[in-house]
């Protein structure tokens, strides 16, 4: 996909143009503050061999903005009235996302109007009944050591001509958005109709994905600590599997089509001996099916530990009836209790002793706090979002890029979902750590 989008693609769309200077500057003073120009970006490829494919015109090259401050500003900070609302499942890290953005615009930028929609997109719509919360340094001052997230969240689209007529109706100039691709879809929504009416709305958003399945996002937030936490689960599993004659542990963890959480959690406890993810088909039947190779690990080595991505193996379940949730998803089939019931079967009718133990962790690992690398993570990624919104930044969020922090049009972060790549370094580091094959065939 990075091969198909151009310059063109990564340019970020702004309000007008910044003439207010950056009272930024006053916090280290006008020398030793760093403003972020125009023509600091960062490569969408980076590899030296792609500068022969524009022939040496940088300025053809796909970069993204490079996320900071800037020395003028679109917004005078006493006309700003912001709004923070987040959107979907809970995910570590989504308090100190909302905190962040109050401190920032509070001290930095002396923004004294802030409010938080309650549960989701629904907060944006008036007859649900769910009035703003006031927010400034003070009531979010200890919330990041608590899970969840304050405001409240939900699943599910609101009509964004409802949204817009209500955040017109309030005097929000300044939404920041925190969810995953149905609420940055519906971000664009807003910022659509915000510009039928030639209403000067600027709409940032925190990608906020457990699975870390965003694209052009090297790493998403509360990503670490669902992987960090799912280590200890597996631990126990394999507590359960050694304790035990033909003794499996069975993780199921999050990762709806993307299963980088299974992936970095069986590398980080180095106990998993087979893990399945959706983007790697599975057989279970056969010579080189799971359950043989399962088969002849229990014999060798006398018990074993399996990890599951949660949207693994779909197409030998049963199909369902169609339905979705409130966001669109499809509904996935519990593959976890699914392949339980599947290998205790297939034991049983070999005659061979089984002692499987199931866990599945998914609303205890989603709803902990933010680990200390996330919650700066965090940080940085809701300061650098007050800085694109008062920028006069819209249609956009923050993501990082080889590194460091970027600004990723929504456009482009929505066309595609990131995946674990079969042939990629990922997968072959899982492969080569648990001893299993490539896929089973």
């Amino acid at each position: 996909m990075s091969n198909e989008l151009t310059a063109a693609d990564l340019v970020i769309s702004d309000l007008g143009i910044c003439k207010v200077p950056s009272p930024v500057a006053s916090l280290l003073g006008e020398r030793a503050m760093h403003f972020v120009g125009e023509a600091d970006k960062v490569l969408l490829d980076d590899r030296l061999s792609s500068l022969g494919t524009h022939h040496g015109l940088i300025a053809e090259m796909p970069a993204f903005e490079l996320a900071g401050p800037r020395n003028r500003i679109f917004w005078e900070p006493s006309a700003v009235k912001a709004g923070i609302v987040t959107c979907g499942g809970l995910c570590p890290g989504l308090n100190n996302v909302v905190r962040g953005i109050v401190l920032e615009l509070w001290h930095s930028y002396g923004v004294r109007s802030i409010v938080g929609f309650r549960y989701g997109y629904e907060g944006l719509v008036p007859r649900f009944g769910h009035d703003p919360l006031a927010l400034d340094p003070r009531s979010v001052s200890r919330i990041h050591h608590q899970g969840g997230t304050v405001l409240g969240s939900s699943r599910g689209k609101q009509e964004a001509v409802e949204t817009v007529d209500y955040l017109e109706k309030l005097g929000i100039n300044q939404l920041y958005v925190v969810g995953g691709d149905g609420t940055i879809r519906g971000a664009m929504a807003i910022v659509e109709e915000a510009k039928k009416r030639n209403l000067k709305l600027g709409v940032i958003g925190v990608p906020k994905t457990i699975d870390n399945d965003i694209q052009f996002i090297d790493r998403s937030f509360g990503f670490e600590t669902a992987f960090t936490e799912a280590v200890t689960v597996i631990k126990s599993a394999n507590v359960e599997a050694n304790g035990a004659r033909g003794g499996v542990g069975l993780v199921k963890l999050m990762g709806r089509h993307s299963g980088f959480i299974a992936c970095h959690a069986a590398l980080a406890s180095t106990d998993v001996n087979i893990v399945l993810i959706p983007e790697v088909p599975v057989a279970l039947a056969g010579e080189k099916g799971l359950l043989a190779y399962l088969e002849k690990r229990i014999e060798r080595s006398g018990h074993a530990v399996i990890v599951v991505a949660e949207g693994a193996g779909q197409a030998l379940l049963a199909a369902g009836d169609g339905a979705r949730d409130a966001s669109g998803n499809l509904k996935l089939q519990d593959v976890g209790t699914w392949l339980r019931d599947t290998i205790v079967g297939h034991f049983k009718a070999r005659k061979i002793e089984l002692n499987l133990k199931y866990l599945d962790p998914s609303y205890h690992i989603r709803s902990v706090p933010a680990s200390p690398s996330d919650s700066v993570f965090c940080w940085n990624l809701a300061r650098n979002s007050v800085h694109a919104a008062m920028a006069g930044n819209t249609a956009m969020l923050i993501g990082r890029w080889h590194g460091r922090f970027v600004h990723v049009p929504m456009a482009v972060a929505t066309r595609q979902r990131k995946e674990v790549d079969p042939t990629g370094d990922l997968w072959m580091s899982v492969i080569e750590g648990t001893g299993q094959p490539k896929a089973f065939a």
